[in-house]
């Protein structure tokens, strides 16, 4: 999978997953905000990576041209210091729009620290 020039920014990296890919956010200096915690535009940008992976995976491919629509977020704790996940899923696939749902976590899944939903304009 080919992730757009901002996932290198971040330092993602992907491990396969059956559903959707999840990512990788290592925690550094890149992405710090306040001492100690993740930068929340750098959890959103996990995000957004994340769904727009998703998309191409079901989609079958990463040639086909995604345009966001719209993004909202929801942070519910703070990122630490450690390596953050997040994985996107695809709630609706159209013709010409997708929907999308994104959530990151640090050490279990079950304890998201932000979730996203996003629209997505899908160009063939």
């Amino acid at each position: 999978m080919i992730l757009p020039p901002y996932a290198e920014l971040l330092g993602l990296t992907v491990e396969p997953g059956e559903d959707a890919p999840v990512l990788v956010m290592p925690f550094g200096p890149d992405v710090l905000g306040r001492p100690g915690f993740l930068h929340g535009g750098a959890i959103g940008g996990l995000l957004e990576m994340a769904a727009v992976g998703a998309l191409w995976q079901a989609l079958g491919t990463d040639e086909t041209q995604v345009k966001p629509i719209n993004l909202t977020v929801d942070y519910m704790r703070g990122g630490r210091d450690k390596p953050t996940r997040a994985r996107g899923i695809v709630t609706r696939l159209g013709t010409r729009v997708a929907n999308v749902e994104a959530m990151a976590w640090q050490d279990e899944p079950d304890k998201p620290i932000a979730a996203a939903r996003m629209n997505y304009l899908i160009l063939r």
